[in-house]
């Protein structure tokens, strides 16, 4: 019977082997974040230890074999029972509830942080390290845009410097995290995710993804280093001249997926990466995302009969009418070739110009605005312009 429990407690050895990192931080955004685990773990154990206390004590008094426990059928209402029953854990709820709301608000990972530890108040003219994060299939990505340098699987902060990571995807979605820094954020293609952090003891930290994105997920890990400033510009400076040109051929070629990749250093970086990877336009055929979103904005081209536009119906909140109408359109699709041949054949149509003055994007130049007019094109004429 005895080697039966040892047995049953056998699992138990694995967890043993786990490292309490989240209860161990070294930055203070983590170890906020340590406290409030802790105090509400501690406030839930303030109703749940006492329940199990007290159902033991039930099953044991009121056992078959207790001849002795008092029992009164007749019993119904005791207004000092219910008070405790319901008096503490309405109490316990307030705080939590409370603690919480405050905790929410003061670790949100897109607030720019108000304090390097709780002794260390920030002053106003503190810079924080910037970082653009790029979480790829299955590796990091890690810009300084303030240096010029790039790494892949390895991130360097000088200790007590606030870091405001800028984080996005290019592919399927993923988390960042790094326990010992800040909490987990999510990485998304197409958009920007932030989280503010710090680390104020020197060391080497894991980081790592914590949502599954594929088949070389497991080896989404990275070291962390927090040094002191001075040991930092060592870094960069060694980053800047082991590493190589990362334009964005250069980063075509990482884009594709690989598992286990080994540290690489970049020391020139394309100015207008950052922008490209997070609008999904490094191919520099494919338009951007901003531009698109900027076109659709203001209604898309609105030139009636190309079949990128369709009228909103829906009610949505508008700031008044498009500068293409007074009916509010969106870009449906954009019209091929073969689309426009497909529906007017070889026949000629009348397309309106419209005031394009309002756009802004890759082409457009500032100011640019067109006279309404109208004109006749021909299907080979209105398949090469659309």
């Amino acid at each position: 019977m005895k080697s039966l429990r040892l047995a049953a407690l056998a699992p138990l050895a694995f967890i043993a082997a786990c490292k309490p990192v989240v209860l161990a931080p070294a930055g203070d955004i983590a170890a906020q974040q340590r406290d409030v685990l802790v105090i509400s773990t501690l406030l839930m154990l303030l109703i749940i230890i006492p329940v199990i206390a007290l159902v033991i004590f039930f099953a044991w008094k009121y056992r078959e074999s207790n001849k002795d426990a008092e029992y009164d059928p007749e019993f119904h209402h005791s207004t000092r029972l219910e008070l405790v029953i319901w008096a503490a854990p309405l109490m316990i709820i307030i705080a939590l509830g409370a603690l919480t709301w405050v905790g929410t608000h003061l670790l949100d990972p897109y607030r720019p942080l108000d304090r390097i530890a709780a002794d260390k108040p920030i002053t106003e003219d503190y810079a924080p390290l910037q970082v653009q994060v790029v979480a790829m299939d299955w590796k990091w990505m890690f810009i300084y845009p303030e240096y010029g340098v790039a790494t892949v699987n390895e991130l360097a902060v000088p200790v007590d410097r606030p870091v405001e990571f800028t984080i996005t995807a290019t592919s399927v979605m993923n988390a960042f995290y790094i326990p010992a820094m800040a909490g987990m954020i999510y990485a998304m293609p197409a958009m920007e995710t932030k989280l503010h952090g710090v680390l104020n003891n020197e060391g080497t930290y894991e980081g790592f993804s914590s949502h599954y994105s594929g088949h070389g997920f497991s080896h989404m890990r990275f070291s962390t280093y927090a040094m002191q400033p001075a040991d930092f510009d060592g870094w960069v400076e060694k980053v800047r001249t082991e590493g190589s040109a990362l334009d964005r051929t250069r980063y075509a070629e990482l884009e594709k997926p690989s598992e286990a990749v080994p540290v690489m250093y970049f020391g020139n970086v394309a100015p207008d990466l950052w922008h490209a990877i997070l609008n999904r336009c490094v191919d520099a055929n494919r338009m951007c995302v901003d531009e698109m979103m900027a076109v659709d904005e203001v209604g898309g081209f609105g030139m009636a009969g190309t079949l990128n536009v369709t009228e909103l119906t829906q009610k949505v909140f508008t700031r008044g009418p498009t500068p293409f109408g007074s009916q509010p359109v969106v870009v449906d699709a954009f019209c091929t070739v073969l689309d426009s041949q497909r529906v007017y054949g070889e026949e000629q149509v009348i397309v309106a110009a419209r005031d394009t003055s309002p756009l802004r994007g890759h082409g457009l130049k500032p100011g640019m605005s067109l006279t309404p007019t109208f004109t006749l094109l021909s299907a080979p004429q209105r398949a090469q312009a659309l």
